[in-house]
């Protein structure tokens, strides 16, 4: 005798009365790129491993109904002495599709989860910026957009999802 399990979908108890949360990825592109290498080629010869300033920022705006642009934003700098021998910026954005999905949790998803799926092909792209300007590959070490988040959320500095 096979036992049977009831989720109680027909007995009206909201399980599932109310649709499921849909995100979906429309595409996700560069938005604007720079890479400086301004003292070239006397940086490209320098023995000394160079002071690397990484910042990271995130934005989210609504772009259509059901659209939000989420936008990661990463600028290096690295430098010898206080002489610059790279710099690299980059914004790279992403369209997300969100049906569905609670007011309350929108924001959260444009500022942590949006960033989190962007952050992989952006750490490739300045890798690869990097590298191709002379340099070794800047590897980014991953960033945990929660506690990001929350940070901005104390300064109050949350984007406009």
């Amino acid at each position: 005798m096979a036992d049977e399990i009831d989720l109680g979908a027909n007995e009206g108890n909201g399980f599932m009365d109310e649709p499921m949360p849909q995100v979906a990825i429309i595409t996700q592109y560069v938005k604007d790129l720079s890479f400086e290498n301004p003292n070239a080629p006397n940086s490209l010869q320098l023995q000394a491993q160079p002071r690397i300033d990484v910042n990271v920022g995130v934005n989210a705006r609504k772009a259509a109904d059901n659209v939000y642009e989420v936008e990661l934003k990463i600028s290096a700098k690295a430098d010898v002495d206080g002489t610059a021998t790279f710099m690299v910026e980059l914004v790279y954005a992403g369209l997300f599709g969100l049906q569905n999905v609670p007011e309350e949790a929108l924001e959260p998803f444009c500022i942590i989860e949006g960033p989190r799926i962007l952050f992989p092909f952006a750490r490739r792209i300045i890798a690869d910026a990097v590298r191709d300007g002379g340099f070794p590959p800047l590897m980014l070490d991953p960033i945990d957009f929660g506690a990001l988040y929350l940070a901005q959320q104390q300064q109050g500095q949350v984007g406009n999802a």
